[in-house]
């Protein structure tokens, strides 16, 4: 769906995604550096816990726009929203299931990337302003 009025939305959401990857993959070398493997391994899935489901509701919400598509945009955006609750706690039972994981690092990088989104703007828009 290529839709121009959702440009500036899938770019602001790619950026915001991004964003979180590199300071997750910093912040998950540091941390190797500093602790251990199994700090950064467990910090590295956490961040990617919240990042992957964002990347899938980015997908789902920026779908549609207009005022003759209304009803499709809130569809859309409520769909994704739903998507990205359920696939979040899908992937973080199934971090928990599967990998050997250290809750601490785990859960601090989670809530670094859950709160991201709130400071992101001021990011962005002040590198944009360079």
């Amino acid at each position: 769906m290529k839709n121009s009025l959702t440009r500036a939305g899938r770019e602001f959401a790619f950026k915001q995604n991004m964003l979180a990857i590199i300071i997750v993959s910093f912040l998950s070398l540091l941390i190797c550096y500093i602790w251990d493997f199994d700090y950064a391994k467990s910090a590295f899935v956490g961040g990617f816990v919240v990042i992957i489901p964002n990347c899938v509701f980015a997908y789902k919400a920026f779908k549609f726009a207009g005022a003759q598509s209304s009803k499709k945009v809130v569809e859309s955006f409520f769909s994704g929203v739903k998507l990205k609750m359920g696939l979040t706690a899908l992937l973080f039972a199934l971090a928990f299931k599967l990998l050997v994981l250290l809750p601490v690092p785990f859960l601090g990088m989670f809530c670094v990337v859950v709160a991201l989104p709130l400071v992101t703007p001021l990011l962005l828009s002040y590198s944009g302003n360079r």
